[in-house]
């Protein structure tokens, strides 16, 4: 059998999967989930083959569940909004639904499952629609423990890169991510993030003075005391930032 988590906040969209699921004998749903916290708990409990998950889902987004699952499983994206397609690509989906769809194109994403769960191949072509805009990150989720913790990106001070890991600070403390430096140099607002050192992103509204540290560079003091430095080429970006 191959086990099937369903994982979709409106019940409706939940229940058209189950019907046309329904006509495929070799796939069991383990559990239907209606939140992404839901979502990551069956998961982890049912070690599902795949996986038919929605994007739009209050408190955890299907992408930020994705991240917090260590071996996350084969993904059939369900979603009414397009905007998301190169990021489902990303994260290597077998397929992306665009609410509603039809009997026919949810037989095609199950065929291509198949096929690739017949072949044991890891890649599989992709047709999704072209992504209009980067969307900007507005939070950041992540695991301490045994817990999932979400950090609105007003709450960051500054990044630090940290090899294949970055260590976001807060007022509350530092964090752990699974992200490099230049994801979020790239998905974060530019005209509230500026990269003022290859290891270094800094809000810019932190800022409280620069001052001068070594040749050719500088020390950012933030207002709360912690020092972040500036190098050479990190400097122009800075001023720019700052309209100076």
């Amino acid at each position: 059998m191959i086990r099937t988590v369903v994982i979709d906040d409106e019940p409706l969209a939940t229940e058209i999967v189950k019907e046309y699921l329904a006509g495929y004998p070799q796939f069991e749903i383990m559990a239907i989930c209606h939140d992404g916290f839901e979502g990551v708990k069956a998961i982890q409990t049912y070690q599902p083959d795949l996986i038919f998950l929605d994007i739009e889902m209050p408190k955890l987004n299907g992408l930020e569940l994705l991240e917090l699952v260590e071996h996350p499983p084969a993904v059939i994206f369900t979603t009414a909004f397009d905007q998301y397609a190169m990021k489902a690509f990303d994260a290597h989906a077998i397929d992306y639904l665009l609410k509603p769809f039809s009997k026919s194109r949810f037989a095609k994403a199950i065929e291509k499952y198949l096929q690739i769960n017949h072949s044991g191949s890891s890649e599989t072509e992709r047709e999704f629609p072209e992504d209009q805009a980067a969307e900007q990150h507005n939070r950041i989720v992540l695991k301490v423990k045994n817990e999932i913790k979400i950090i609105p990106v007003s709450d960051v001070l500054y990044l630090e890169a940290n090899d294949d890991y970055v260590n976001i600070y807060t007022k509350e403390g530092k964090f752990l991510k699974n992200k490099t430096l230049t994801f979020y140099e790239k998905n974060l607002d530019p005209s509230q993030f500026v990269r003022t050192h290859r290891s270094y992103l800094v809000k810019i509204n932190e800022i409280s003075k620069i001052e001068p540290y070594e040749k050719d560079s500088y020390l950012i003091i933030l207002r709360n005391g912690n020092k972040v430095p500036v190098s050479k080429t990190g400097l122009p970006r800075l001023k720019s930032a700052l309209g100076i």
